[in-house]
């Protein structure tokens, strides 16, 4: 069914395809104003420029702290301490991620000795932040801070912050996969249907469908960038212990949460922890829920009832976790 008064933009920006949709809205400027403010932080916290506000922080490696501005700071903040934690997510994986090439023109297989070699600069520990001056100092040469893994959901934050602020009832912010719900649905005034991705197909085609309130929803699946080499399938997901891509029974984790930064950072986390989890964020309202997709086909609801889902592939096995 067609909804009406349904208005979307579509851009390019953050190295993806970004739809802004709103509904039932005169203030279309919106949209324009809300890709404004996507380049703004892209243009602080890129690392595919040579020059950005993180980008000076990697040239100045093993050199000298940098200061930047409040909202960049906050950010390494968050990334940093999340990382320490060591779950799964990882702000210095940069280099890891490079040597690899994963779903660029230079992926390859390297050495060990090469993996060897970046696992020395990819430690969390070895960050220095500095409250008073907002400096960020990455102590030895050869590091980067990557903030790919978090900056789609904290952006997604900020333009949701920004449509309230102009009372922007119902949307939907769309960064390449990275969905955040705002507000009621449009048509049912209450919970929207998200699809879930088939992790062994191209993107669009779902296994299923999930009934939520508003929410983010975020996913972390061996799916999007990976390659074959000698028979062996590398995906881009990699392990800052090893050096190489997590190797667990998981396809995909899909995450429901209030907040898009959190949704990134979880959704790697049990990516990492390798097996649906039952009691997931049981006592944390920020979290609605989590899909576990395994590779042999079964599907695992966190916090969900097998009533909010809808299967639609035969092939695959609903299981209440």
């Amino acid at each position: 069914m067609v909804i009406q008064n349904k208005f979307s933009k579509n851009y390019h920006a953050l190295g993806t395809n970004i739809t802004l949709t709103v509904f039932k809205q005169s203030n279309l400027f919106i949209l324009d104003k809300s890709f404004d403010l996507i380049k703004y932080y892209e243009n602080n916290l890129t690392v595919n420029r040579s020059y950005s506000e993180v980008m000076n922080i990697n040239k100045s490696a093993g050199i000298k702290p940098i200061v930047v501005s409040d909202s960049t700071y906050k950010l390494i903040k968050k990334s940093i301490e999340v990382s320490q934690k060591k779950l799964g997510f990882n702000a210095l994986i940069g280099p890891l991620v490079k040597l690899w090439g994963i779903g660029f023109s230079n992926q390859n297989l390297p050495t060990k000795g090469e993996i060897n070699n970046v696992l020395n600069n990819i430690n969390a520990e070895d960050v220095a932040l500095n409250d008073s001056d907002n400096s960020v100092f990455l102590k030895k040469k050869g590091m980067q801070l990557d903030l790919g893994g978090i900056a789609k959901g904290y952006i997604a934050d900020r333009i949701k912050d920004l449509w309230q602020a102009f009372d922007i009832m119902s949307g939907i912010i769309n960064l390449g996969g990275n969905i955040l719900l705002v507000g009621p649905h449009p048509q049912s005034k209450s919970n929207w249907s998200v699809g879930i991705q088939d992790p062994f197909s191209t993107r669009g085609n779902i296994i299923g469908k999930i009934s939520v309130p508003a929410c983010s929803v975020v996913t972390s699946g061996i799916y999007e960038r990976h390659f074959v080499y000698n028979g062996i399938d590398y995906h881009h997901i990699f392990d800052s212990n090893t050096g190489y891509p997590k190797n667990n029974d998981l396809a995909s984790v899909t995450v429901f949460s209030k907040y898009s930064i959190d949704g990134e950072i979880e959704t790697t986390n049990l990516f990492f922890h390798g097996k649906p989890i039952t009691d997931w964020k049981k006592n944390n309202s920020d979290f609605l829920g989590a899909v576990f997709i395994t590779k042999d086909k079964r599907v695992f609801l966190s916090k969900f009832s097998p009533n909010d889902f809808e299967l639609l592939k035969n092939d695959f096995k609903l299981i209440k976790a």
